[in-house]
């Protein structure tokens, strides 16, 4: 299989080096970055027409989120299947278009929300799909982490998600928690938040945001997401008629406490917690679906166009201080 990846910063290097472990993949990276890279399966090129020329069955896209839906536009219009890093984009411009192409050529697409492949985040997906917590009433989650420390050894306040004009700030960036609800629980009707700009980082993007979501089938959503926060956390709660289930990041188990029994369970608990797994799942997954031909776990013309809804209507109701229909 010929993969081509577009863009080559930290997560395009991730990627790549995930692939390079796949037998009879041969790999093209287009990027305007000098790299020394010493690998006979790896071409490099530094514009996409090269690359599309090249003729590469996948399009993995990992530039900037502002340039997403032009770039898959180019690969979808070439009968490329694509792998877009989340977020989809910074706005809705052009996704009508970049949807009929998709839907035309009968594409494959995924989204890269690597939380998805989270072993404690699946056992969730699981719980609630047996329905062991009852009637879901709430869900909380909470996503903080220090900015500057995503990368030490580059200039934070260069980088895309320090940027508005570029697709960052926290919501867009740190949009997993935003998907991973809508995984487990579907459909959000309206939002409201406070989002902006409130630590001593020097950035233009939003630094925070918390709010309100309400779910067609009645739950309600909290979620807190900021890039100012250490140690690094995340955390999920959710509370049903007939218990409660959590998960924090820090020891990586999930607990159910049952209200009939009156007292917690381990649910399960990942021992060994290996961060890279998570994106070579997903985009193993990815590519098993490329090849039977089947929709992926999280496709961009049903969740990835959802969740980014969701995202700039919560950035929308934090401009305008009302609640926002979706």
């Amino acid at each position: 299989m010929k993969i081509v990846v577009v863009g080559y910063g930290s997560i395009g290097k991730r990627h790549v080096q995930n692939l390079l472990k796949i037998p009879n993949t041969e790999i093209i990276i287009c990027t305007k970055q000098k790299n020394e890279i010493s690998s006979t399966k790896i071409k490099i090129f530094n514009s996409l027409s090269e690359c599309i020329n090249e003729k590469p069955d996948v399009g993995i896209i990992t530039n900037e989120s502002s340039f997403h839906v032009q770039t898959a536009i180019l690969l979808a219009n070439a009968g490329i299947d694509l792998f877009i890093e989340k977020p989809l984009s910074n706005s809705l411009k052009d996704c009508k278009e970049l949807l009929k192409i998709i839907k035309k050529k009968k594409l494959i697409t995924q989204i890269g929300c690597q939380l998805r492949f989270h072993k404690c985040i699946k056992k969730i997906k699981e719980v609630i799909v047996k329905k062991k917590l009852g009637k879901i009433i709430s869900i909380k989650v909470e996503c903080g982490s220090y900015l500057p420390d995503w990368h030490p050894h580059e200039d934070y306040k260069k980088s895309y998600a320090a940027k508005n004009e570029l697709g960052g700030g926290v919501v867009l960036t740190n949009i997993h928690e935003i998907d991973y609800m809508y995984w487990f629980l579907g459909k959000v009707k309206e939002v409201i938040s406070i989002t902006g700009n409130y630590s001593d980082l020097k950035i233009s993007a939003d630094d925070f945001s918390t709010g309100i979501l309400k779910f067609d089938n009645g739950v309600i959503g909290e979620f807190h997401l900021d890039y100012f926060q250490k140690p690094e956390y995340r955390y999920c709660k959710i509370i049903g008629t007939e218990g409660t289930m959590t998960w924090d990041s820090e020891i990586n188990e999930v607990k159910i406490f049952k209200n009939k029994k009156n007292k917690w369970f381990k649910v399960y608990k990942w021992n060994n917690y290996d961060r890279n797994l998570m994106f070579k799942e997903e985009i193993f997954h990815f590519l098993k679906c490329v090849k039977k031909r089947e929709k992926t776990i999280n496709p961009i013309e049903k969740d990835g166009i959802k969740t980014i809804e969701i995202a700039l209507s919560i950035i929308k109701s934090s401009k305008i201080k009302k609640w926002v229909k979706i």
